[in-house]
């Protein structure tokens, strides 16, 4: 170290190594890759290992002559499970394949738990219900309600098992005054779905049911399997009779359970859904009445006090006359005013007319024409009488104007007009010769002569 006691070095160390995963990042990333490499598996082997602790969870190992796997079944999946698997069972698992993160266990969380020999019923059961189906038997569309109360019940099943007395007992409980017929069938076996369709067809072409019930109480898959047959589906789906499936338990379903119009899980429960409660008749009968007792009291209540009403408000009928006579002598009253003032108003405006006739009638504007015309008459005469004078005037002021320069006045002066023998007036002596006839006009006459000489120019 230096004085100030620094290190020789003065960058930092640099770890190169690659960064290590912690147990709990590696088992991370380890389960996520199982679990999206296998989305689901179906797995066959012999249980081993068996364990249900209080939790309800089932914990075993799946083997088989090589190798083993964990398996874990929650409580939640296995209740649909109707038979407690033992040890050395050999069983079908369908799951998810996962890690146990806590302890880096392989393992599988399974979903779905069925014995072995059953592959090749589910996968049958599995095949069917895709064909149904897609011809559409499921759907809900053509499901059709039940009658709200039946009047008359169909049973198809078996008349020694436990599945009638089920319906029996809950229809004499509910509602013992529906009649029930049944169409005994066997429910298992290889004859039993033979039976089963030609029930179903009695009991259509009996007619007097208008439900059905069709089912039987509980058993394994091979027992219910005659519910699984495509000809009692087809025979359920063509019944004019709505039905109700009623196969097993509540954990059982059938492809019966899907083409019926309702599915019950058991039959005491099917009686339960196609019979109406004749306690909640009863209740529903006592409460109405109760409802309408209440309902005539209050009514009664309500007219009484209408009556009352009515009767305070009910007055003597003469009072009524001598209002309404009183209303008659009003009203008669302002009619006859009412007529004075329109005779009035009419009258006045009679007289305004008149004058305003008066004042345009024609006789005065005759009379007024008249005055009119006379005076343009005297206009007239006066007008005529002026200017004739002053064209008299003018006249003899024109006249004494034209006799001054009249060739006649300058005839009498002793001037004369000469013209030649052709009438033509003489202006130039030179127009002559000797001898030429010629005629002068004088004051007193006309004079004929021959010229006999012709002096020009002179004075």
């Amino acid at each position: 170290m230096d004085q100030l006691g620094t290190p020789p070095f003065s960058q930092p160390f640099s770890d190169t190594r690659p960064r290590a995963l912690t147990v709990s990042e590696l088992n991370h990333q380890a389960r996520h890759l199982l679990e999206t490499s296998f989305m689901q598996v179906w797995v066959e082997g012999e249980i081993s290992g068996f364990s249900r602790p209080s939790s309800g969870h089932w914990y075993f190992s799946l083997k088989d002559r090589k190798c083993q796997i964990r398996c874990a079944m929650f409580r939640g999946a296995n209740q649909r499970i109707r038979t407690l698997p033992k040890e050395g069972d050999q069983i079908r698992i369908r799951g998810k394949v996962t890690l146990y993160e806590n302890r880096g266990d392989f393992q599988i969380i399974v979903e779905h738990l069925e014995p072995a020999g059953l592959g090749a019923l589910q996968q049958a059961f599995d095949e069917l219900k895709r064909k149904l189906q897609s011809e559409g038997l499921f759907d809900p569309s053509r499901k059709r309600p039940l009658p709200t109360v039946p009047r008359h019940i169909g049973v198809i099943t078996s008349p020694t098992g436990a599945a009638i007395h089920d319906i029996l007992t809950v229809l004499a409980r509910r509602c013992p005054a529906i009649p029930v017929t049944l169409y005994p069938t066997s429910v298992q076996g290889k004859a039993a779905t033979a039976e089963i369709v030609d029930a179903i067809n009695r009991a259509n072409a009996h007619n007097v049911a208008d439900v059905l019930i069709v089912g039987r109480g509980g058993g394994s898959l091979e027992d219910l399997w005659c519910f699984n047959e495509e000809a009692i589906a087809r025979a359920i789906a063509n019944s004019p009779i709505p039905t109700i499936s009623a196969v097993g338990h509540e954990v059982d379903f059938t492809i019966a359970d899907f083409v019926a119009d309702l599915r019950a899980p058991t039959p005491s429960a099917a009686a339960e859904k196609v019979s109406p409660d004749q306690s909640e008749w009863l209740k529903q009968l006592a409460d109405r009445e109760l409802r309408l007792a209440n309902a005539v009291r209050r009514t009664l209540l309500k007219q009484a006090t209408q009556l009352s009403h009515l009767s305070a408000r009910l007055r003597d009928p003469r009072r009524d006359l001598q209002e309404k006579a009183q209303r008659m002598d009003d009203l008669e009253i302002r009619l006859a005013k009412v007529i004075r003032n329109r005779l009035e108003r009419s009258v006045v405006r009679q007289q305004h007319l008149a004058k305003r006739l008066a004042m345009q009638s024609p006789e005065r504007q005759l009379s007024a024409n008249r005055e009119t015309v006379d005076r343009l008459s005297e206009r007239l005469a006066s007008c005529a009488s002026h200017q004739m004078s002053r064209r008299r005037d003018r006249l003899e002021h024109l006249g004494k104007t034209l006799h001054v320069v009249s060739p006649l006045a300058t005839l009498g002066r002793g001037y004369a007009i000469v013209k030649d023998a052709d009438g033509a007036i003489v202006r130039d002596p030179s127009s002559l010769t000797h001898g030429d006839q010629i005629t002068a006009r004088v004051s007193g006459g006309e004079i004929s002569a021959s010229v006999t000489s012709v002096n020009s120019g002179a004075e």
